[in-house]
């Protein structure tokens, strides 16, 4: 069977490739994320997805690597993890209300046949207007400081999110039928990788 890795320390990206029938191996890449500038938001997920896969992919001898970066755009400006409690709090003022795109970048590595296909799934999401005490007690909790975006759909941040239009799986760090996708340009159908 392939060896598969995901080169992402994210539970969530974990979580989902488990409950979807799959086993990876993790490998957390090291890449230093704040070295890598783009042009979009999409260009920079993207470029962050496949320097992960790539720097994995460079310690392996075969198997198939998995690397994701998400960002959420707002107003055309990318934002990853917020850095401070501070900075979690202002952005929750700000996306209030309001519709951003939360963008992964998606990059499979074949690494025996030295191969690598890659894509942006993006999914829109919109926010709800939670007060300035549940933005407190939210960013009190730690979980929007883990995250791109600064917000879950799968945890606290659910209470504060009134709809999506796309991939769930997108938002919680990979989208399963676009992973499916990179696959089959590979030349791997996902029901080999199943375990």
């Amino acid at each position: 069977m392939t060896e598969l890795v995901l080169a992402s320390a994210s539970p969530a990206r974990l979580g989902v490739l488990r409950a979807a029938g799959l086993d990876p191996k993790v490998i957390v890449s090291g890449v230093d994320e704040d070295a890598i500038t783009a042009g979009s938001p999409e260009e920079l997920c993207l470029a962050l997805a496949v320097a992960k896969a790539d720097a994995v992919s460079r310690t392996l001898s075969g198997g198939i690597v998995i690397g994701c970066d998400s960002v959420l755009e707002l107003d055309g400006v990318a934002y990853g993890k917020p850095e401070t409690p501070r900075d979690a709090k202002d952005r929750w003022r700000m996306m209030r209300g309001r519709t951003g795109r939360l963008l992964t970048g998606h990059c499979v590595v074949d690494v025996a046949g030295g191969r690598r296909a890659s894509r942006v799934a993006a999914t829109v999401v919109r926010f709800g207007t939670p007060s300035d005490e549940e933005i407190e007690a939210y960013v009190a909790s730690g979980e929007p400081l883990r995250v791109a975006g600064a917000f879950t759909l799968d945890g606290l941040g659910g209470w504060f999110v009134e709809g999506i239009e796309g991939d769930h799986g997108n938002v919680l760090g990979i989208s399963l039928p676009l992973l499916r996708g990179l696959f089959a340009d590979l030349g791997v159908p996902v029901t080999t990788l199943w375990r």
